[in-house]
């Protein structure tokens, strides 16, 4: 079944996840990217593997499955005009580096906007286009710490830490990908291409809207989630189980009685502190002082068993391990089972957005570095002389 996006083609400049992201997500709902990579080691993010005897990149196969690469050196003339070639017929270009790179290259939004009126150029970058620090150099760690999140991590008087995944890019990608489509929309009504941007720094202020809006309201600035959230005072946050964790995520004055059912102690029903919502939420500390030891009396599974029976907002605090096996991330697609040509049997990231008559299509392979390069040349009008003329010239 084809996808929403079948027939539009997209020139991906981008690399390691920021930009990749955002691209792979127009790659599993039906558009043709092409990824054009340096023609030396491609996309850095093949220079990380998933162990030193296995040198298959997860970053690489996750944000490039389904795509088709092009190996290119856009320093050379010829390289440069290659470029602008697939620009040409581009619908949308994508790219990922300090502002300036590209314009550098020859391949700012100007002269691709001269080659191609209707391109929609999407630019991922570190803080932004504009400002003082545009031009700075930065990664998913430097968006987490200046977007305000790794202030918010881990317990009061300890280290703060960052998320335990690329999470600021991952948000930046998924805000420049939103922010092309909707530039695909308008083009529709209007013919008109136009330049999107994003960012770390704005993805993660975006992240955090409600947060930071607390701050920006003059309530509270940022605080330690402490296990919890700093913000939501309620039995809310991770506990201690038998054999691992699970987190309860608040409990109303009406499922206080079943609540205090599944913890399995009827004495509770007589203690102060439990008598009504409002005493547990001017008193948590001595209520979670209640609560530790009792969640520490079952395993998971078996607090999982008792807090559903009576339809309570939890959850396992699963691992990754625990996640891929996990079946309600495979009923919704989430997570897939697959055959691999090359590598067999295994699971898959598959897409977390579900479309009744479109659905999205990841892709089983990541392309090999210039896997496609003649067959994407020839496409665009190249002949076999002009391909053998561009590899004597150093350009692909």
């Amino acid at each position: 079944m084809a996808g929403p996006l079948q027939g539009l083609r997209i020139i991906d400049f981008s690399i390691v996840v920021q930009g990749p992201q955002c691209a792979v997500m127009l790659a599993d709902l039906g558009a043709d990217v092409v990824k054009v990579e340096r023609r030396d080691y491609g996309d850095p993010a093949r220079l990380i593997p998933i162990a030193p005897d296995d040198r298959r990149s997860a970053y690489f196969y996750a944000c490039n499955r389904g795509k088709r690469s092009v190996g290119l050196d856009m320093t050379t003339d010829a390289g440069r005009e290659v470029a602008l070639k697939l620009i040409e017929g581009a619908d949308v270009v994508v790219s990922a580096f300090v502002p300036g790179v590209m314009e550098k290259l020859g391949l700012g939004y100007e002269a691709c906007r001269a080659r191609n009126p209707g391109v929609i150029y999407a630019t991922a970058s570190a803080f932004g286009p504009e400002g003082p620090d545009a031009w700075r150099k930065g990664v998913d760690l430097a968006g987490q710490a200046v977007g305000g999140l790794i202030s918010t991590t881990g317990q009061t008087g300890e280290f703060p830490t960052p998320a335990g995944a690329v999470i600021a890019d991952s948000a930046g990608g998924m805000t420049l990908c939103m922010g092309i489509l909707a530039a695909l929309f308008h083009r529709q009504r209007t013919g008109e291409g136009q330049r999107v941007d994003a960012s770390l720094l704005g993805g993660q202020i975006w992240q955090q809207a409600s947060e930071i809006s607390y701050m920006l309201m003059g309530a509270r600035t940022s605080e330690r989630a402490n296990r919890g959230h700093a913000f939501l005072q309620a039995i809310y946050r991770v506990f201690a189980t038998a054999d691992g964790h699970l987190v309860m995520a608040g409990v109303a004055e009406p499922e206080r009685p079943g609540f205090l059912r599944a913890l399995g102690h009827p004495e509770l029903f007589d203690e102060p502190l439990l008598a009504a919502s409002g005493t547990i939420l001017a008193n948590l500390p001595a209520v979670f002082a209640i609560l530790e030891p009792i969640f520490r009396e079952r395993p998971t599974a078996e607090w999982c068993e008792r807090l559903a029976a009576e339809d309570l907002r939890f959850a396992p605090v699963n691992d990754y391990a625990a996640l891929s096996r996990y079946e309600q991330a495979y009923a919704n697609g989430y997570l897939r089972r697959i055959d691999h040509p090359v590598w067999g049997e295994l699971a898959q990231i598959g897409n977390p957005v579900a479309l009744s008559l479109t659905p999205a299509q990841p892709g089983l392979l990541g392309p090999e570095l210039g896997q496609h390069t003649e067959e994407v040349l020839l496409e665009v009008g190249y002949s076999w002389a002009d391909i053998e003329r561009f590899r004597e010239a150093g350009a692909i």
